[in-house]
């Protein structure tokens, strides 16, 4: 399997890989493409047969690309990792002696969970995210447990809209 890593990115304006415009998404489009799709290709199946399938979510991909698009324009993961790396001393979970490197996966899990499962609540989520973590947490030693917290945290912000009026659920 590839050897995938993150390079530090803080600061950059996230540029399109094709038009070079600051501020591109490509998972929220592929998201929104991929579940669009699927569901206008069995629409499609079930009125049109085969080739209505393929048209279905031919359609359906490129409607959902821009729904996709839409969701994850709603946020910038360079604002939200700024926002986070300034706050995250004062939040209740903070443990004190604990820096912003382990706790900066918990909060990009939660913010790209949040994109990934729109329209979803985090308490149909958590049990999946949970399953999740060992992968997500990258250089992180925090365990779901003590994680969880920030990524919803950053969950719940993402689904405030990011308005600075965030208040988290996180006792």
């Amino acid at each position: 399997m590839a050897d995938i890593r993150r390079e530090n990115t803080a600061g950059e304006p996230n540029r399109d890989p094709i038009s070079g415009e600051p501020g591109a998404h490509p998972i929220g489009t592929g998201v929104g493409a991929m579940a669009a799709g699927a569901a206008a290709g069995a629409v499609g199946g079930t009125v049109a047969g085969p080739v209505g399938t393929a048209v279905g979510a031919v359609v359906g991909a490129v409607a959902g690309g821009l729904a996709g698009k839409g969701v994850a324009e709603a946020f910038d993961p360079t604002v939200e990792d700024a926002y986070w790396r300034e706050s995250y001393t004062s939040r209740p979970y903070y443990e004190s002696g604990t820096t912003y490197d382990d706790y900066q996966p918990a909060y990009r899990y939660g913010w790209e969970s949040r994109t990934q499962h729109a329209g979803r609540k985090w308490d149909e989520v958590e049990s999946d995210l949970s399953r999740g973590w060992e992968k997500a947490k990258a250089h992180s030693s925090m365990t779901w447990d003590r994680a969880k917290h920030a990524t919803r945290d950053a969950w719940d912000r993402l689904e405030a809209g990011a308005t600075g009026t965030h208040r988290s659920s996180v006792r």
